[in-house]
């Protein structure tokens, strides 16, 4: 085992983050034959076989399970033990990564995240923005952004947007050719653009008025995965829509979408930044938080 050195253990570590050869290798900036001729050769020191690989999946073996439970752990003490050092630092410097869905990160975490990089110049950021519940920690990232009701209980949140409204939008153009709906009742009559989650989850429109919590399924014509392209499609006349009121504030100011049932869309808590408990922050991720509170007072 005298020939395993931390380098190698940490491209397994990548490799079994992202089940993928093709993501690990450009995390590690070195191209997938070169990351799958050192796990061959890792795999060959230890006498095991770490990974089953097709050519359409990576999976831990079960002792590449074991071995990731293990080494996980004692990488991310050596990582924050790293980032400790930045305390010793006037600023801190270092790569923040951060996960969002689409919407959350194009209306929410950017513009943030552009004023935190004037602050701290010396720091870089990563944002990968999906719309899938990404488990932060198994990703590598340091917090996420997700809405508040959505998030785990063991996480600590910190909100890093104002509260959020959910409305139901229409183009003129339709509602000349529709009734406009009273109820929530009345949309199952109505063409309405579904929304699917990349869970496959269909979206049931969830509505409230004086303290009654209504979820209602909708049909339409129209199935779409992203929450942009269901502005779009509305625009279009393609249906109703039941999506952010920031997203639409301009259209609706401009009269190409009308709001509709307002009364039964209240607003709720906004986006949080979200991260794991630690014994010892990074120093990256407590500026980012220490920064995005100072704003908030402001």
């Amino acid at each position: 085992m005298k020939d395993i050195s931390p380098v190698d253990l940490n491209l397994f570590l990548c490799i079994a983050r992202h089940r993928s050869f093709t993501r690990a290798a450009v995390e590690m900036n070195v191209s997938p034959s070169a990351l799958s001729h050192a796990l061959r050769t890792l795999e060959e020191r230890l006498g095991l076989r770490l990974f089953n690989r097709t050519t359409r999946s990576v999976a831990l073996t079960a002792a590449g399970e074991r071995l990731y439970a293990r080494l996980a752990p004692a990488f991310q003490d050596i990582a924050d033990a790293l980032e400790d050092l930045n305390s010793f630092r006037g600023k801190p410097s270092g790569l923040l990564r951060l996960s969002a869905g689409r919407i959350a990160a194009r209306m929410v975490l950017l513009p943030v995240v552009a004023r935190f990089l004037r602050a701290y110049p010396e720091m870089r950021v990563e944002i990968d923005d999906n719309d899938a519940l990404v488990d932060i920690v198994a990703g590598g990232f340091d917090a996420g952004v997700r809405l508040g009701e959505r998030l785990e209980a063991d996480m600590v949140a910190v909100p890093v947007g104002p509260p959020m409204r959910s409305i139901v939008v229409a183009s003129p153009e339709l509602l000349a050719r529709i009734p406009a709906p009273r109820s929530p009742q009345d949309l199952t009559t109505l063409p309405c653009i579904r929304h699917r989650f990349p869970s496959g989850a269909l979206y049931r429109w969830e509505f409230e008025r004086a303290g009654v919590e209504v979820e209602t399924e909708i049909d339409g014509p129209l199935m779409l995965g992203d929450v942009g392209l269901m502005v779009d499609a509305a625009l279009a006349g393609a249906g109703l829509a039941y999506v952010f009121e920031m997203q639409v504030a301009e259209h609706l100011a401009a009269g190409r979408l009308v709001q509709l049932l307002a009364d039964w869309c209240p607003s709720y808590p906004g986006m949080h930044l979200y991260y794991p408990s630690r014994r010892q922050m990074p120093a990256t991720l407590k500026a980012f938080v220490d920064f995005i509170r100072e704003e908030r007072q402001a």
